[in-house]
């Protein structure tokens, strides 16, 4: 193996991938252009030779410049060592915050002195307790003068690296040597100590069950306004439940613009952490009961063609800005006064955001003008009011599906998903901006299904800015979406242990791979979800480093599983050796649904669309040849399967498509998924990742195999509907 340079050591120092293997297992190397536009953006100086030196010395000095890390997670049951840099001679006393407000003096253990960039400093290390409980802590440290015995001192002769380190630490240390200065005697240093579970217990309790997955916005009922909403969400919930399902899994539902335009997908999100009011039921608000309301959407949902969200935001925001003038009793307000209080400074900077938003262009100058900004904030008092309410009411409708749904017998009800990212000029890249990267976007390399690599458009999480506040952005989002929640599916959870940054303007496999601290992503994600009692399903496909599957299972997550992407080795996997901590289903909102993907039309599609490098016969002869090995399996455990006569719309397609759910049925996996678009008959995809504007992604409503638009009333009652079901069920 040849020597790494300079830049690829710096790379490496700081979480950045210098080789990647791409989905055909060969080994690529990382670009110098790349890995200098990747640490630029991580805010590393890399531009000459000088600058490379400097960094790597700054990088090597970092986690000896500081009093304590940034931020320090741990597990349960886990003691360990914390790093303590202290002024010469300085005797510490070291004290846990618990979350109750309540103090524990810390072991303190001594090291050895050391130089921090010239400035003598002395080594110490901190024992965090095994005992400690579950939550959100403070590790604080408060140097006194040199007469004073440090807490809990260690032995004469013991120090840090003498003891066994024991348990797993999870800290950061700053990327910019002198952003954080030496402690001097008699100040104080802190940082956040998160108390994870060792696993989340949530999944334990688990029986076997299905459930549809869903777009809920494709989803229409008559009373719908062009879209589906909240209510339509309770309804399918409802429906489902009595033909035993135990979830519904939907799109995220993260808010996008204020107004419109509104951007279609719901993995490009203003924000993660708050909903999109477009998915409102108008006529629920109990306020909306003393005014005349005007739904002029009855048509459009009979509409089977291309769903076009402005009008139907538009006509929502108007009736609503009606609602929001009539008085609230006094009950009420004081509801929505909790609901302000209980969310703070994140829901008024997003209400704020969405104010100026609906006047301020993108990119403005004004957007980085504090004093425009706070000028705004009382200018536009009333707006940012307007924008809380609007979350308060998302809020109620989506307990009310969570309770209507659980109460209908489901077991999980509503399992909302999390996008992997944020619309670059959106509410969390403003709000946000001091934990995310700029000038850099995340993606994915190519793949067999995405040969030119993927470029998703969004500003990534900085894993040192992220780890210095705390995590406290990551786990709000968390709260808040998890909330009125029986479960959440984590889009591309492979990005809390690596994401592909793609520089500004370079293609999409012209990007490297930047590390992220996973035991705290992960462990933080635990904890929010077993206080919330959720259970967190990871989709875990394409391309991932070994044990990181084994990994997640060990935490309590549940995988992912396609049943057209699960292979052993060149085989096709047999229904009993897929993983029984998993969801499992025939196929993914990213492909055709069933029937379409057995004609072969996601072929067509990315043919016609230029995404294909190799000629479309040879695809398309891979293809088939990948389908029927899967196929072979399926009829020698399914023989219904064997029906199948190849016509589109015929009884044979739908007998396979039934043929192919009996299958996944027959694998121990604790869930099953159903697209909805499978159970009434739908063809069309819903997305083809790797496109923008090329196809309409997100805006293709419910329709049958008649191509006739497909209303929720019509479900319960569907034949097709129930004879999947059956042919799930009865496996």
């Amino acid at each position: 193996m040849a020597e790494l340079t300079a830049l690829q050591r710096l790379a490496r120092e700081h979480g950045v991938g210098t080789t990647f293997r791409g989905w055909d297992g060969i080994e690529q190397a990382v670009g110098p252009a790349t890995l200098v536009a990747v640490l630029t953006a991580l805010g590393v100086p890399c531009e000459t030779d000088d600058d490379v030196t400097v960094s790597l010395r700054a990088a090597e000095l970092a986690p000896l410049q500081r009093t304590l890390p940034p931020a320090v997670v741990v597990r349960q049951g886990d003691a360990a060592e914390v790093p303590v840099n202290v002024s010469p001679g300085a005797r510490p006393r070291v004290q846990i915050v618990l979350e109750d407000g309540s103090r524990r003096d810390v072991e303190v253990v001594v090291g050895g002195p050391h130089e921090a960039v010239g400035v003598p400093r002395d080594r110490l290390a901190a024992v965090v307790p095994a005992d400690l409980p579950l939550g959100w802590h403070t590790l604080e440290v408060t140097e006194a003068g040199a007469d004073q015995a440090p807490t809990g001192q260690a032995g004469a002769g013991q120090t840090a690296t003498d003891r066994p380190r024991t348990g797993r630490l999870t800290s950061h240390s700053p990327a910019t040597p002198g952003s954080h200065p030496p402690a001097t005697p008699g100040s104080q240093a802190q940082c956040a100590l998160v108390v994870t579970p060792q696993r989340l217990t949530t999944a334990d309790r688990l029986d076997r069950s299905w459930g549809l997955m869903a777009q809920l916005y494709s989803v229409r009922s008559r009373s719908s306004w062009g879209i589906g909403d909240l209510d339509d969400l309770a309804v399918l919930a409802e429906t489902a439940a009595a033909k035993g399902a135990g979830f519904v899994l939907i799109n995220p539902l993260h808010a996008a613009q204020p107004k419109p335009p509104v951007e279609p997908s719901p993995y490009l999100p203003a924000t993660r952490r708050f909903v999109n009011p477009i998915y409102l039921r108008v006529e629920d608000v109990p306020e909306a009961r003393d005014i005349p309301l005007r739904n002029d959407f009855h048509n459009a949902n009979l509409d089977a063609g291309i769903l076009d969200r402005d009008p139907v935001f538009a006509a929502k925001l108007q009736a609503l800005e009606a609602v929001f003038a009539v008085p609230r009793s006094a009950e009420r307000q004081q509801q929505f006064d909790a609901f302000r209080a209980q969310e703070g400074e994140g829901l008024e900077r997003f209400a704020l955001w969405c104010a100026l938003a609906e006047t301020l262009p993108p990119g403005a100058p004004e957007w980085s003008d504090p004093e425009f900004i706070e000028s705004q904030r009382s200018a536009l008092k009333d707006r940012v009011e307007f924008h809380e309410w609007l979350q308060w009411l998302c809020d109620e409708q989506l307990e009310a599906a969570q309770r209507r749904a659980l109460d209908a017998g489901m077991n999980l009800g509503i399992v909302h998903d999390l996008a992997v990212g944020v619309h670059p000029a959106g509410a969390d890249a403003w709000s946000l901006q001091e934990v995310l990267a700029a000038d850099i976007s995340v993606g994915a390399p190519p793949d067999m299904f995405n040969q030119q690599g993927q470029n998703w458009s969004q500003p990534p999480w900085h894993p040192e800015r992220l780890a210095e506040s705390g995590y406290a952005a990551y786990r709000d989002m968390l709260r808040t979406i998890l909330r009125h929640a029986g479960g959440i599916r984590v889009d591309h959870i492979l990005g809390l242990f690596r994401l592909w940054w793609i520089p500004v303007g370079g293609p999409p496999g012209e990007g490297a791979y930047v590390y992220y601290d996973h035991e705290a992503l992960i462990g933080i994600l635990a904890l929010e979800a077993e206080r919330a009692g959720v259970v967190v399903i990871g989709e875990d496909l394409g391309v991932f480093e070994p044990g990181v599957q084994d990994y997640l299972a060990e935490r309590g997550i549940l995988g992912t599983s396609i049943l057209w992407f699960e292979y052993d080795g060149a085989t096709p996997r047999p229904p009993e050796s897929y993983r029984r901590s998993c969801l499992t289903s025939v196929t993914t909102h990213d492909l055709p649904p069933t029937a379409g993907y057995l004609a072969g039309e996601h072929v067509d599609l990315r043919d016609s669309l230029g995404l294909l490098n190799r000629p479309v016969e040879e695809e398309r002869t891979l293809d088939q040849a990948a389908q029927e090995s899967v196929l072979s399996l399926v009829r020698s455990r399914v023989p219904a399967a064997s029906q199948h006569d190849g016509g589109a719309g015929t009884s044979g397609e739908q007998r396979t498509v039934e043929a192919l759910h009996a299958f996944i049925a027959q694998t121990p996996s604790v869930l099953l998924g159903v697209a909805l678009t499978d159970a009434v008959g739908e063809r069309r995809t819903q997305n083809q990742p790797g496109t923008a504007d090329e196809y309409p992604n997100w805006r293709i409503p419910l329709a049958g195999p008649d191509g006739e638009a497909f209303l929720l009333e019509d479900l319960a009652a569907n034949e097709r509907f129930d004879s999947l079901v059956r042919a799930l069920r009865e496996r």
